[in-house]
């Protein structure tokens, strides 16, 4: 049974570095290209965000800097924006812009926002983390659901409360 490939690439954030770990069974690189691929139970941390697919590829510029990931195969993943949203959520397909600091989720998706107890599910969702904005489109026969967590009403006073 081969081992987990561990490897952890160092990118720059805004002006502070953040370290970006990544651990696969398989990864083949081809400096040349930019292109980075792993495979097999693939789990990515940068921060406090983390995903999870069969097989993520990393794609980086000419300075080796990170300009898009692409996760495949039963994707999930933990996302907290700039403003402290949390998002968990699965998806067929993930693609990270991290300039932007985008996330283009394809397939089956189910996004959960935690904090605000709010959730998507569709065909294709756009997360902007910057900007705070969500964007759905369902599939093709399906329609998009969005599933809000109403505040309960005050309860009325019980019988016993109006005859004391």
């Amino acid at each position: 049974m081969r081992e987990k490939i561990f490897l952890t690439i160092f990118l720059t954030a805004s002006l502070f570095a953040q370290e970006l770990q990544v651990k696969a069974k398989l990864f083949n690189a081809d400096q040349k290209a930019g292109i980075s691929t792993f495979e097999g139970n693939v789990n990515v941390i940068k921060g406090s965000d983390e995903l999870n697919a069969s097989k993520v590829t990393i794609y980086t510029n000419s300075k080796q800097e990170p300009t898009k990931f692409m996760a495949e195969g039963n994707a999930s993943f933990k996302i907290k924006t700039l403003e402290g949203a949390l998002y968990t959520g699965k998806a067929q397909k993930v693609i990270y812009l991290p300039q932007q600091k985008e996330y283009h989720f394809f397939q089956e998706v189910h996004l959960k926002q935690l904090d605000e107890k709010k959730e998507i599910i569709g065909d294709e969702v756009i997360l902007k983390t910057i900007e705070g904005k969500a964007y759905a489109k369902g599939a093709q026969q399906e329609p998009v659901i969005m599933i809000f967590t109403m505040p309960e009403e005050k309860k009325q006073e019980t019988k016993k409360e109006k005859n004391d």
